[in-house]
């Protein structure tokens, strides 16, 4: 697809937002990225992102030109405030909101808010993020319904034209894997696997088929179910 418009993704160095950096580069004539600093647990996924943006210049000729500048903002302020397993060494459950303790309070509210606050200034009108509502953990400001508001929100207080994309909000792990490799084959995947990092502990020392991680937080359990989803469904 050749779409005229600029899009900035919102890119963590995980697995799903790196299957919508890959799906806005296949679609969008320019794509900047924005990861934030918010003093997670899982720090590692900010080097990751920087790897992952080194492989795909050098790995998808197609892509490297249109693949523009990456921004890194600090929301600390956002860590300090929360109370929650992802900003504080602690056990990851279930509180009493029937929410897991990982779920950061307006995490992507802020995200969202910010990174149309970048994109005004850059001249972006698309602002692309891998939530989903299929395989996920509940988080309600994943949701589409939070975010369809959240798009009329932003494109009254800007007074431009914003549009959220979410090319995930519908698949589940599985199909995220599948999308990944339509879009840029076997060597895409094995750059997820290898250069991604979504586990919540941070844990990079564990390697398993489907990438680095503890293998037991909600998002490893995730993902290596929609790893095995998909690997099963293509030898079916």
């Amino acid at each position: 697809m050749n779409d005229p418009r600029a899009a900035l993704v919102l890119f963590s160095g995980g697995q799903d937002s790196t299957a919508c950096l890959a799906w806005a580069l296949d679609r969008f004539a320019r794509v900047e990225t924005v990861g934030f600093d918010y003093g997670q647990r899982h720090r590692i996924e900010l080097d990751c992102r920087v790897a992952v943006c080194e492989q795909l210049r050098a790995g998808f000729p197609p892509w490297r030109d249109k693949l523009g500048d990456d921004h890194r903002l600090d929301l600390s302020l956002l860590g300090q405030i929360s109370d929650t397993a992802l900003t504080d060494a602690r056990a990851i459950e279930i509180g009493a909101s029937g929410l897991p303790n990982t779920f950061v309070p307006g995490r992507n509210l802020l995200f969202f808010t910010f990174a149309a606050a970048l994109a005004y200034r850059r001249g972006l009108s698309v602002l692309v993020g891998g939530m989903c509502e299929t395989d996920y953990s509940g988080y309600p400001d994943c949701r589409d319904n939070t975010l369809k508001a959240l798009q009329v929100a932003l494109s009254l207080g800007m007074a431009t034209p914003m549009t959220i994309e979410t090319p995930l909000m519908w698949l589940d792990k599985a199909q995220t894997w599948a999308l990944a490799e339509s879009l840029g084959g076997e060597a895409l995947t094995e750059l997820i696997i290898e250069h991604t990092h979504t586990c919540y502990l941070g844990e990079r020392s564990q390697r398993h088929a489907w990438g680095y991680g503890c293998g037991q937080c909600p998002a490893c359990e995730l993902r290596a179910r929609g790893y095995d989803a998909w690997r099963a469904n293509e030898a079916s």
